[in-house]
């Protein structure tokens, strides 16, 4: 077993806590001291760390009801009530993953197995904690999608994987990261007061059939779907399916056939006579008169020498005035 593993099953760190411990020449196999990540720990092997011998532990997970009031915390200057109250000697030396404030209250998971803390806390993993949030004022979609798209605040850029409202007051937000005191933060910045902060899922474990200020003992099988389950993948915002067929009914159609008589004209305009330019439409009547043709017969254009087209007469002001011979009285004969 790597050294690294090792510690982390004894309940020193989480693996990558422990790599940090051995690089620091803190840890010595059978009166050596070693530095190397890659070092092998045999059964028989006595492990030293900070001057302290260390042996594995059996694996404990425990699942608690955290209530409002109690500290995540092994002990408290104040004097104040930490979630060790709740639990029975044997179970003191277990570390909680993850946190809850004073004033929240819910499902929280205490372990001597680092790695199960870093599945469980490191946002790269993946593990998802769902929060049930009542708030001071009426919700709406609106803040829920601000809350998604994320916000600066003091302790950094905090996000929502997913977040959707149960009832006016009451909403649902998931959390892969885990800034301190977040949702709290998130929804003050939008202008809200969280009366009441509850978490009820942690990976693929909720808090269901779980009394406040109770703890249950998880078994190797359940300890186990915390590994198994995949990291959960950011979903990607889609069009419906209605505005996809809408987009293609506007797509004009590709014609396979290059027969312009298969395809309707782009344009049109109106010539002489009143005809159009480019084959009728599909079902028109071909006796039927265009609205762009003309009431009257065109005229072709003047030339430039000022006179009339090829058989034309000008009419009124397209040309000068015709000159007619004055009438003249009766011819008187001849002498």
């Amino acid at each position: 077993m790597r050294l690294n593993r090792y510690l982390s099953q004894c309940g020193v760190a989480s693996r990558r806590g422990a790599e940090e411990i051995i690089l620091g020449g803190r840890v010595s196999i059978n009166g050596h001291i070693i530095k190397e990540l890659a070092t092998q720990v045999q059964p028989d092997d006595k492990v030293v760390v900070d001057g302290s011998p260390v042996r594995t532990e059996t694996p404990v997970v425990l699942a608690l009801n955290k209530p409002k009031g109690y500290l995540c915390s092994r002990g408290d200057t104040h004097e104040r009530m930490t979630i060790y109250d709740l639990l029975p000697l044997k179970y003191q030396n277990l570390h909680h993953v993850g946190r809850l404030d004073k004033e929240s209250e819910g499902l929280i998971l205490l372990t001597n197995r680092g790695d199960l803390s870093h599945r469980i806390i490191h946002p790269s993993q993946g593990a998802e904690k769902e929060y049930e949030v009542v708030v001071d004022q009426p919700l709406n979609a609106e803040v829920m999608a601000k809350l998604v798209k994320g916000m600066m605040t003091e302790e950094g850029f905090a996000r929502a994987e997913r977040a959707w409202v149960d009832t006016g007051y009451r909403a649902h937000i998931v959390l892969k990261m885990g800034l301190k005191r977040q949702i709290r933060m998130m929804l003050y910045y939008l202008g809200y007061e969280v009366t009441r902060l509850t978490r009820i899922r942690i990976g693929w474990m909720k808090l269901h059939g779980l009394a406040k200020g109770a703890y249950k003992e998880l078994t190797p099988t359940e300890v186990e779907r915390f590994f198994k389950e995949e990291p959960a993948k950011p979903r990607l915002e889609r069009k419906p399916a209605a505005e996809k067929e809408g987009d293609e009914e506007r797509r004009p159609a590709r014609s396979s056939t290059r027969d312009p008589e298969a395809r309707e004209p782009r344009s049109f305009k109106p010539t002489r006579g009143g005809k159009k330019s480019g084959p009728p439409r599909r079902g028109a009547a071909e006796d039927k008169p265009s609205r762009f043709k003309p009431k009257r017969d065109a005229f072709s254009p003047r030339s430039r020498s000022g006179e009339a087209g090829r058989g034309e007469k000008p009419r009124g002001r397209s040309g000068p005035p015709v000159r007619r011979p004055a009438p003249r009285g009766p011819r008187r004969p001849s002498k």
